[in-house]
């Protein structure tokens, strides 16, 4: 539900219908025409770029046509109050009073609709994906809150989301995994010393994760390897899978499908999906040359299976076969994602690592490739997070091995403050992940002070002994909002655009920022009170002026639908 909606059509309706008054020949670019907030600086409701839209397409001066608009406008669209030309040709609008209180009205009637950018579509949205070979990193729990917020706000939007975890249980990094666990399973039973070995992991949850399968299948010897080798990858496998679940679950996190690897190794999808490429001659026969690092004693120049994928925009052509012959991880990631085609999703996202840049490319031009250009791919790469405690770098696991993972995080902290911080920087850039701060009750703590901002509403409507409300009662001819609340109401008009502007390039960071501005402002307001007592909102257990119960009410409502989408929890004393 967006206010700037009704506000858009009067404008976009009135230039049509008075076109020839406005003297203009064309008006077929009404879709450019926008409305926002205008910097703090003109203390104005809204901003209009119509004129400079229409000046262009109609050969006018955009200054001269803005002030054909103003005229028009104030005549003939009763919600506008006054109007200023700013800059080049931009309309600084002036709501009514009886304008403002009807996008209050309307704001607290829908309540929880409040911001939503309805797009109705379909959304699959693959991220976390660790490798089950052991405890979940604190990268992998960047990526974990950033998939799950926007699986958030895009079902905030009217979206159907399938949120998706692929299991890489299959190829060497398995196999090595498996090998750990049978060696200190031989280091448990028969004391023998774990060696040390490049391919194993080195972490003690291995030792844990041996120590379960040893006492649920005591009777078994296991004296050798490739007897015990499906059994303990099974074993194996699902403890390490239940861990990662239980990490994701402390982080408010669970998914609607996990996908395996081996699936697509046992329904033979490689196969089907290189016939489909076939098909549509976007695979040849071909020789490849050696990657680079790699010699060419360790190549093997053999005619393989290769995507064209530069057909659609990768810088080169992908092997579907190792030396061997047998499939590529990308040919098996190819097969998964063809699943996912035929599953009918409108929009396909992959959350990445900051590693897997590189793979980027490859994996949309295959997506392009099986859908015929139906079906998009975005992939949104989360950056390194660095943790800081006691202003040193926080130590590393030992137990992990040679990472720090989600645990060690979630020791110190609970999920608010790890869901809101995550997001607090955009995902393509590095995260500074400060514990002090986190536990400070501050307003250098960001989750802390909205989490604060609402406790304090929540505080005032217990004095007062009533509940948020679904309507004010405000009469226009006395309605009179004072600098500070003037400040508080723009911003929260802000709200839809925020959310409109988040949906549509996954900028997610955009909301715990702006909660953390709301709520400044509204601290700063709370406070007021303090210094001068115009600013009271309470006199004798009652509110002063009508004003106080509709900021303090609209306040709350983007701030339940910000920390919704977020995932962080609201209490309402602190």
């Amino acid at each position: 539900m967006n206010i700037f909606e009704h506000h858009l059509l009067e404008i976009k309706n009135l230039t049509v219908k008075k076109k020839s008054i406005l003297k203009l020949d064309k008006v077929g670019n009404l879709d450019s025409i926008n409305l926002e907030i205008p910097p703090e600086k003109f203390n104005f409701d809204l901003s209009c770029n119509i004129a400079l839209v229409l000046a262009k397409e109609n050969n006018q001066d955009p200054k001269i046509l803005a002030e054909k608009f103003k005229k028009v406008f104030l005549e003939k669209i009763s919600n506008f109050s006054e109007i200023e030309i700013a800059g080049p040709g931009f309309l600084n609008i002036n709501l009514s009073n009886k304008a403002i209180i009807n996008n209050i009205n309307l704001i607290l009637k829908n309540k929880k609709a409040y911001g939503s950018f309805e797009t109705n579509e379909t959304y699959n949205i693959e991220f976390v994906s660790a490798n089950p070979t052991g405890p979940m990193h604190v990268g992998h729990c960047r990526g974990a809150v950033f998939g799950d917020v926007l699986a958030n706000l895009l079902k905030f939007n009217g979206n159907e989301v399938t949120k998706e975890y692929y299991i890489n249980d299959y190829g060497n990094q398995i196999k090595n995994f498996v090998e750990s666990v049978f060696l200190r399973i031989r280091e448990i039973k028969f004391k023998e010393k774990y060696p040390q070995n490049k391919n194993l992991y080195p972490g003690l949850y291995i030792k844990d994760i041996a120590a379960k399968i040893l006492k649920e299948n005591n009777k078994i010897d296991f004296k050798k390897l490739d007897i015990n080798f499906d059994l303990i990858k099974k074993e194996s496998l699902k403890i390490s899978m239940d861990l990662i679940k239980q990490d994701l679950k402390k982080l408010g996190i669970s998914h609607d499908n996990f996908f395996s690897e081996t699936e697509i190794v046992n329904k033979d999808l490689v196969n089907i999906a290189v016939k489909k490429l076939k098909s549509k001659n976007y695979v040849k026969e071909g020789y490849l040359e050696p990657p680079k690092g790699e010699t060419d004693e360790n190549w093997k120049k053999i005619k393989r299976l290769i995507f064209k994928s530069t057909l659609f925009g990768d810088d080169t052509d992908r092997s579907l076969q190792k030396n061997d012959g047998s499939w590529t991880y990308f040919a098996n990631d190819v097969a998964y994602h063809m699943d996912k085609v035929n599953r009918k999703y409108n929009h396909l996202i992959n959350i990445l690592g900051a590693d897997h840049t590189g793979y980027i490319k490859r994996i949309t031009a295959a997506v392009s490739a099986l859908s015929e250009n139906k079906t998009t791919l975005n992939c949104k790469v989360c950056q390194l997070v660095k943790l800081f405690k006691n202003g040193e770098p926080f130590k590393m696991s030992k137990r992990a091995g040679d990472f720090i993972s989600a645990q060690d995080l979630l020791k110190e902290v609970n999920k608010d403050p790890i869901r809101f911080m995550m997001l607090n920087r955009s995902n393509d850039v590095e995260l500074d992940f400060d514990f002090d701060k986190v536990k400070e009750k501050t307003k250098e703590n960001p989750v802390f002070y909205v989490q604060y901002a609402y406790a304090r509403i929540n505080s005032l409507l217990r004095t007062l002994n009533t509940n948020f409300i679904k309507k004010v009662d405000l009469d226009e001819n006395n309605f009179n909002p004072n600098d500070v609340e003037k400040k508080i109401i723009r911003k929260v008009f802000e709200w839809p655009k925020i959310i409109e502007s988040a949906s549509r390039k996954f900028d997610l960071h955009k909301i715990p920022y702006f909660l953390y501005d709301l709520s400044t402002l509204f601290h700063a307001y709370w406070s007021k009170g303090n210094d001068d007592q115009n600013y009271k909102f309470i006199e004798n257990k009652r509110i002063k002026r009508k004003e106080i119960i509709a900021v303090v009410n609209l306040v709350a409502v983007v701030i339940q639908n910000g920390m919704g989408i977020l995932g962080v929890s609201l209490p309402d004393k602190m």
